[in-house]
Formats: structure tokens, sequence, C-alpha cells
């Protein structure tokens, strides 16, 4: 796990040099939208989720914490766009990935990378490549080309768009006031949330090992207990 963050602060440190300055949308447009098509925007947001949408999804969060959306279908389009669009890329790869990859070779090493990771991290690479910037735009491709299992990935997937969605929409909602003068550089924000996800993560497997390291070496000191206490039979 520790050499899995380390990589990531790496490709996030370098990628947010060639993203920094992209801002796709903006409050004031998503406002407008909002305003003039109701509940449309949220079709608009599905959408932009299919294809990525990090930018979007926070910026719409903050506008939700503005009362010109709804959390709940925020992020519930949010949620099913994203698991929609990776599932699509990840049979596009199973099943026309070597075709694509000879056609357009410039796709390559992005895909290499991705296979790097897939093959190093497995799980932990499935359930956290949406957090990972200049890798994520190829992983779902290039875990159809791996031969993932299919249901595999579907069920991990599901749950990965989950928490992107939750971290995303969640924290451009619950820190609305406090990010508004700061989305210009959505992108870095993007990082900060990617970096939080990473952090708890990393705190909760942490947690979660030592609890079983703890258990274990009760469950151990019982058993060793129970064996010097039971009195020993003569034949």
């Amino acid at each position: 796990m520790e050499a899995f963050l380390n990589q990531i602060v790496e490709w996030g440190a370098s990628a947010y040099q060639a993203f920094s300055g992209v801002t796709a949308v903006d409050s004031a447009s998503i406002k407008r939208l909002a305003v003039e098509y109701g509940p449309y925007i949220y079709a608009l947001i599905f959408l932009w989720t299919f294809f990525e949408g990090e930018t979007c999804v926070i910026i719409a969060g903050v506008v939700a914490s503005q009362d010109y959306l709804e959390w709940t279908p925020l992020f519930l389009v949010a949620w099913f766009g994203s698991f929609a669009g990776d599932q699509l890329y990840f049979w596009i790869g199973r099943r026309w990935g070597v075709r694509l990859l000879d056609r357009i070779p410039r796709w390559r090493p992005g895909v290499a990378i991705a296979l790097d990771f897939l093959r190093r991290y497995n799980t932990t690479f499935i359930l956290s490549f949406r957090f990972i910037y200049g890798v994520r735009n190829f992983a779902s491709f290039a875990m159809g080309m791996s031969g993932l299992d299919p249901v595999r990935f579907a069920v991990l997937n599901f749950i990965a768009a989950f928490v992107w969605a939750l971290a995303f929409a969640g924290f451009g909602y619950l820190f609305g006031e406090a990010l508004e003068p700061f989305l210009d550089n959505v992108v870095l924000i993007s990082l900060a949330v990617m970096a939080a996800f990473f952090a708890g993560a990393y705190c909760l497997v942490t947690f979660l090992r030592r609890r079983h390291r703890q258990e274990a070496e009760r469950l151990a000191a019982a058993a060793t207990a129970a064996a010097t206490s039971s009195p020993t039979t003569s034949g």
C-alpha cells in the first residue's frame, strides 16, 4: 500500500502540470443551465461523468450547496454516469483493444502504465484508478485488454464509482462556500480530494491491519493459555 501511494503522489505531481490550466466548466455556467433547463441539467452531468467529470462534479457540488441543484440526484447521476462510462471503456478494450492500439500507437504508454499498476496492485488499483490523474483515462480500457473477469470488474467498478461520486460531489457540497473563491483552480481542488481519499484509505488499511494483528495475537494467547492449563491425560 505504501509503495502504491508513493507512486500515486509522483504521478499526481507531474499530471498537475499538464492539467493545471484546464477548467472545462464553471459555476456560473452550471447555475445558468440549472435555471434554464431545470432537471435536465442532471442528464448533462450524467453525460459529463460518463466521459470523466471530476471538475464538473466538484463545481456541481458547490452549486448544489447554493440550492441551484439537489445533491441526491447529483450524486446518483455522477455515480451511475461514471460507472457506465468505465464499463463501456472496459468492453471496448476487451473487444477492440489490440486493434485500436495498432491504429493509435500514442495510447500505448498510458495503457502500459495502467496495466503495470493492475499487475502490481490489482484490487487496490481497480478501486482507486478514478483518483489517479494521468492513468484513469486509459485504466478501464487497459483492464478490458488484460483478461480481467468482467463480473469482478463490474462489481469493483460499481463500488469505486460510488466512492468517487460521494467524494467529489460531497466535497463540493460540504465546502461549497469555502471553495467558491478557488474554483478557477479546480484541478488543484481535485488533487486535494484525491490526496484526502488516499490518506483516508491508508489510515483505514493501517487500522484494519492493526486490528487483525491484535485479534490474531489474542487468539494465539488464548490458545496457549488453554493448552498450558488443560490437564494431561494418562494412558
